[in-house]
């Protein structure tokens, strides 16, 4: 038997007081919606996001040569600017080595950029010396060949798309208009590729024969260099100069 606890009779006694007057349940002065549902518990608001980083427009490519109406209109001054117009690369001058030879040649030489040891002379190396022996198995002259190159140093593995959209091509093509050769070799793909022609559109590997324009006529050669380290190449070479027109 549980020991008598006069607190149980008061509280007991207590709530049979409210029975008797007449409230069995509970209620509160503020009334109270049983059926709404609960509000979702209060939770940390999620982290503002991070703003928006807007680049800047990207600044426009500088033209190689500036303003076209400012090229030179004479080989002569061709050459010279050649040499000294900082916008053809990037203002570096040093190391820049000059076209060679007479203007309407009977044939221009074109190719990538100087050799790595040129100083005065353009292809004055193992590239050259392979030139050389090319054209005087095809019996021309060496005095009688202009020879040039796309860029004014040398500068390997340079990005074509860029120079492309610089306007390489477009200087090429004045360079090529005002030497006036009567024929064109083109070395390297990248050459004939930036005159208007376009070798990975022919399954036909290098050399090809293509037209600058409506008066040169071309032959796109693989570049000196590949043609060094590879001996086929040479004699494919050897068949398409044959094949092409006398010179």
């Amino acid at each position: 038997m549980q020991p008598f606890n006069p607190m149980t009779r008061e509280i007991a006694a207590a709530l049979q007081w409210w029975r008797d007057a007449g409230l069995e349940h509970d209620f509160a002065d503020e009334p109270h919606d049983w059926l709404a549902r609960l509000a979702p518990a209060v939770t940390e608001a999620p982290p503002a996001p991070k703003p928006v980083e807007v680049k800047a427009a990207p600044k426009p490519l500088e033209r190689l040569g500036g303003p076209r109406e400012s090229w030179p209109q004479d080989l002569a001054a061709f050459t010279a600017w050649w040499l000294a117009e900082p916008s053809l690369d990037n203002g570096q001058v040093a190391g820049r080595v000059p076209p060679r030879g007479p203007a309407h040649a009977a044939l221009m030489v074109l190719v990538v950029y100087p050799e790595s040891g040129d100083g005065e002379r353009l292809l004055s190396g193992p590239q050259g010396r392979l030139l050389d022996a090319i054209l005087t198995a095809i019996g021309l002259p060496l005095d009688q060949v202009y020879v040039a190159s796309l860029l004014p140093r040398h500068m390997p593995l340079p990005d074509w798309a860029a120079l492309a959209e610089a306007g390489l091509g477009e200087l090429a093509l004045h360079h090529l208009a005002l030497a006036a050769p009567k024929r064109l070799i083109s070395f390297g793909a990248n050459v004939s590729s930036l005159l208007g022609h376009d070798p990975a559109k022919t399954a036909e590997t290098l050399p090809q024969c293509y037209q600058v324009g409506a008066q040169v006529p071309a032959l796109a050669a693989p570049g000196l260099d590949t043609l060094m380290a590879r001996p086929q190449g040479k004699a494919r070479l050897w068949q398409a100069l044959l094949n092409w027109q006398p010179l």
